[in-house]
């Protein structure tokens, strides 16, 4: 008889981004992606797409190197915030409690087992949008912005990691996260994985790092309506001469359709349509693509470019 699943935490709530150009990053996230700001304090800046329901969904910082700084679960309840914590504490993966951040309450850190640092959070902030943002449908949370990309919700991301198994082991024993699809190479390592705590097909993912780093970022991901926007975002960064790395296109691995490019401060950024592909099931069988599935490249037959598998932030640095 399978133990009955743990499904104490609602979904991938925020992220902070790391950026040695705060200035630069910051307007990129305004004007091209059309971001809203909603709040500011010390060397940070909180900013949301149109439809997050929360404060904000990103967590923008000054640093030396860019990265992420961490990544923030909802919990669905105090109650199950406090399991998840008795959960984790003595495992060697907790920190502790802080007393939260500018929209929501207390929150237990974590690391994984690569050295992410992971935020559990339930008391938040709904948005108010002030006068000037409320929109014209009450079941909305603030006006459609008409301003560059005009992303919608924060999706997903993605992080590399040294050892997928162990990590993918963690996200599941102590969060209670699914697997919704996995790369295995032919000696079994595990390469890549796609995990969920919602019907979405996927809040994160995390791809093995090819160079041994642990704790490294790959992108964050900004979901659009539909693949037209997508295209029409192309347009955008082509015009802003934003550096784009990849697509529009399409993934074998969960469907999405993509594109990808790079924000000031270093960090990798994609714009997405998820389509509608859900995890309606409660008892999924993971899919799991082989070496030879994924040398085939993307969905379409284009070949997935070099820097995808090479490039994380914050860099290398050979003499570390």
């Amino acid at each position: 008889m399978q133990d009955e699943p743990v499904l104490d935490l609602a979904h991938l709530g925020h992220l902070e981004l790391l950026t040695p150009k705060p200035d630069e990053s910051l307007r990129f996230f305004i004007d091209v992606l059309g971001m809203t700001v909603s709040g500011r304090q010390g060397d940070s800046v909180y900013l949301r797409g149109w439809d997050d329901y929360e404060r904000h969904s990103l967590k923008l910082t000054a640093s030396k190197k860019p990265g992420m700084g961490h990544m923030a679960f909802r919990a669905r309840s105090q109650q199950a915030l406090e399991r998840r914590v008795a959960a984790l504490k003595g495992s060697g993966h907790d920190i502790g409690w802080t007393d939260g951040d500018l929209g929501h309450g207390p929150a237990f850190l974590c690391r994984d087992p690569d050295g992410h640092v992971v935020e559990l959070y339930y008391e938040t902030e709904w948005y108010q949008a002030p006068p000037e943002l409320k929109p014209a449908l009450k079941n909305q949370a603030q006006r459609f912005p008409a301003r560059g990309v005009n992303v919608r919700r924060l999706d997903h991301l993605n992080c590399l990691a040294s050892d997928i198994r162990a990590n993918r082991i963690f996200y599941e024993q102590y969060l209670g996260c699914r697997l919704t699809e996995q790369i295995v190479l032919n000696d079994g390592t595990e390469a890549g994985m796609w995990m969920t705590l919602t019907n979405k097909s996927y809040d994160f993912a995390f791809t093995r790092d090819h160079t041994g780093a642990k704790g490294r970022f790959h992108h964050l991901t900004y979901a659009l309506d539909s693949r037209e926007d997508v295209l029409r975002a192309a347009d955008i960064f082509l015009e802003a001469g934003v550096p784009i790395e990849s697509g529009p296109h399409k993934h074998a691995v969960q469907q999405t359709f993509f594109l990808y490019v790079y924000e000031p401060g270093g960090n990798r950024v994609e714009v997405c349509n998820a389509g509608a592909r859900l995890i309606l099931a409660p008892d999924w069988k993971p899919i799991v693509w082989t070496e030879e599935e994924r040398k085939k490249g993307q969905a379409w037959g284009m070949k997935t470019v070099e820097s995808f598998h090479t490039y994380g932030t914050p860099p290398v640095d050979p003499d570390d």
